[in-house]
């Protein structure tokens, strides 16, 4: 059985500009997918070539087997796109959107009408059908969209940036629905919501400058990329005294402090005494070490500067 995605040296350039540099990578069947980058990492024109939207400049990838650069009909066929913006015809209702999908696809009625009835219910659009998507809220619409790219049961669902803009609750809806899905399809996801990627993510690359940092689970980089010396601690007096002896403190090599709270990032394991020699026992209310997180992984790869 072939990889769901196979990514070849794929490139794409812009005169001297490189957006995606010799990009290479395999999915496998039945994968939640995720690739994480900061804005102008590349990731959005990386999903235009992989849904045939635009041409790579070099290289080549190829879902279920089918190449992008000579089987864009067939690649088209086996995939569904969940774009960032709202892209639904406001002119046509909820299940009408739906309806002009499948016949762009060339379903027979009596496939579809059982299909999109379907996707209704499981959306939780059925009772909506009729009304028109500018008066749904900001979640039933995304949830419309994805409902809208199953129709045709791609093989392959992009997800690009899904749940931007939406509330929690949507959110956490969306979420609960992706999961229903993953063991009918692979799934490729792009976000900026770490946690996000960190609850439905099976494998997760992040990628910045066109190229691809690392790879591996949410819990791998965690575990190899992250900071693990960190620790929260709360003094009960003498905040300023304390900020002042940490941050002489050769072990300390970060120190935030909100008003009697501190967050401290020690150099290493062995750390962590001479800090607690320099206390009161006393003056301790809490000490607790931090669990790294795939944010910090992001950003000690990526950096902090904020990105046009």
């Amino acid at each position: 059985m072939p990889a769901a995605l196979s990514l070849q040296g794929l490139s794409k350039r812009y005169g001297t500009l490189t957006a995606v540099d010799r990009f290479s990578l395999e999915v496998e069947q039945g994968t939640v997918f995720g690739l994480l980058g900061p804005n102008g990492a590349g990731k959005t024109t990386l999903i235009k070539m992989l849904t045939t939207l635009m041409r790579p400049t070099e290289g080549d990838a190829f879902i279920q087997g089918h190449s992008i650069v000579s089987a864009g009909k067939k690649v088209r066929e086996l995939i569904g796109v969940v774009p960032q913006e709202n892209n639904l015809d406001r002119y046509l209702t909820a299940r009408e959107n739906l309806v002009l999908h499948a016949k762009m696809h060339g379903i027979p009625p009596r496939d579809y009408r059982p299909r999109i009835d379907e996707l209704l219910e499981l959306t939780g659009l059925s009772g909506r059908r009729n009304d028109f998507p500018d008066t749904f809220s900001g979640g039933m619409q995304r949830r419309l969209v994805v409902a809208r790219a199953l129709v045709h049961q791609p093989r392959l669902l992009f997800l690009d940036e899904p749940t931007t803009g939406l509330d929690p609750q949507s959110r956490r809806a969306l979420w609960d629905h992706v999961r229903t899905l993953r063991s009918r399809m692979t799934i490729f996801l792009t976000t900026h919501y770490m946690d996000e990627a960190d609850s439905l993510c099976d494998r997760i690359v992040i990628m910045d400058h066109g190229k691809s940092l690392v790879d591996g689970s949410a819990a791998e980089l965690k575990a190899r990329y992250a900071h693990a010396h960190i620790y929260e601690l709360e003094v009960r007096r003498d905040a300023q005294r304390y900020e002042e002896l940490f941050s002489s403190l050769s072990a300390v090599t970060s120190l935030e402090r909100e008003q009697n709270a501190f967050r401290i990032v020690l150099r290493d394991e062995e750390s962590l005494k001479p800090l607690m020699d320099s206390m009161e026992s006393g003056d301790i209310r809490r000490i607790c070490l931090v669990e790294p997180s795939l944010e910090e992984v992001f950003l000690d790869l990526t950096g902090k500067a904020v990105r046009e």
